[in-house]
């Protein structure tokens, strides 16, 4: 069981940049496959980013460039860095988590992913 917690979401204006933290509790962290997904108002929840426990990061193409994952496997965290914000990034940003027996495979459904952060919220104003 892992319990995940987001922070570091706020008002930025555009082009500006923000850091968000995903704290994990439980065993095994580095195990895990993390993501990083978004839910604007009135859409469906996309996804942003992936690391895998091996460290291989894949984005959306709508952040690609412009945000960054990371994960430190000692303080069981796992970061979104938010570079060039724009209006269009507002949303809800949730953290989740699973674990496969696949290193290597890329996890980009939500349905995939087996733990989920309460959110933090990101409003950009243009």
């Amino acid at each position: 069981q892992v319990q995940l917690v987001e922070s570091g979401g706020g008002l930025a204006q555009t082009g500006v940049s923000l850091r968000l933290s995903c704290a994990a509790s439980g065993r095994a962290f580095s195990s895990y496959h993390m993501g990083w997904f978004r839910q604007a108002p009135g859409k469906e929840r996309e996804f942003v980013a992936c690391i895998l426990s091996g460290g291989t990061t894949y984005y959306a193409d709508s952040v690609k460039g412009r945000f960054t994952i990371s994960r430190d496997n000692a303080k069981n965290t796992v970061y979104l860095q938010m570079n060039s914000l724009k209006p269009e990034d507002t949303a809800v940003y949730y953290c989740a988590a699973r674990t496969s027996p696949f290193p290597n495979v890329l996890y980009t459904k939500g349905n995939e992913y087996d733990y989920w952060g309460q959110g933090t919220q990101v409003t950009v104003s243009s």
